[in-house]
Order: C-alpha cells, then structure tokens, then sequence
C-alpha cells in the first residue's frame, strides 16, 4: 500500500506546487511560453471540467467526497489486484485531492496549461492525474479484468 500513498501524495504535492508557481509568477489570464503546443495561462475554474456546475461547488465538493469514500476502499480491496487498477485508482485519488484543496482553501481550481495546437479547456496537474488514471483504469478493464485464469 506504500507506492499507492506515494503516488498520491506525489500528485498533490506536484498539482500544488505548479499552481502555487502559477499564481505567484503569472498574472490572471495572462499567458506565459507561447508556443505551438503548450503554453502557461492562468485562470480560476469555478466549476469543474469544462467549468460543468460553474457557480454549483456544493455539487463539486459532495461529488469529491463520496469518490473519495468509495475510491479508496475499492483501492484497498484490490489492493493485490493489477497494477493498471491499484495505480490508476490512487492517481484518481491524489487528482481528486488536488482540485479539492483548491475548492475548499480558495472557492475554484487554479487552471494553467493550455493547448495551443487543439482548442481544449485549460487544466491542471491534478486533472491530468486524473485523466491518466481513467485511461489505467479502462486498460485493466478493457484488457485484463476477466482474463486471469
């Protein structure tokens, strides 16, 4: 159960630092590296992704709080499972964590990275935490989940 609770705190601790060092160095909506693929902009989401429930936190942070009741223990009883679900599942929970200091501690979500060659919502570490942990997530189940003999 260590490297679960490593992953997680690394990805709290990695989302956090950046958008401390977003907030200190770039200033709102203003953007910073331009270039072709990623650049840095600052912007606070009240809502969630692609700013859903904007002005709604209460549905946020009820939303968070049961994902992160159920995640955990569905984390610790499969706790012996594929890496694909145990690693997925504790990425989903440092992501959840890491927007859900920013909820409670500041009322919205730092935002800062940008795609310049798609036109995508800006996003932060903690969402491409979890983001990276769906896609573990559906590789155990598309792939693996069912298929132990």
């Amino acid at each position: 159960m260590l490297i679960y609770g490593l992953v997680i705190i690394t990805a709290i601790i990695v989302d956090q630092l950046v958008k401390w060092w977003t907030v200190a160095n770039i200033p709102m909506y203003e953007t910073f590296g331009h270039n072709p693929i990623l650049s840095l902009t600052y912007i606070q989401n009240r809502g969630g992704a692609w700013s859903i429930f904007d002005g709604h936190m209460w549905v946020l942070v009820l939303i968070t709080i049961v994902a992160l009741v159920v995640f955990p223990t569905i984390l610790y009883k499969n706790r012996h499972e594929s890496k694909w679900l145990t690693i997925g599942l504790s990425l989903i929970i440092g992501g959840a964590l890491g927007n859900f200091i920013d909820r409670i501690r500041l009322g919205y979500v730092v935002d800062m990275f940008q795609t310049e060659f798609i036109h995508f919502p800006i996003f932060n570490v903690a969402d491409v935490a979890l983001n990276i942990g769906v896609i573990c997530m559906f590789v155990y189940i598309l792939f693996i989940e069912g298929k132990k003999n």
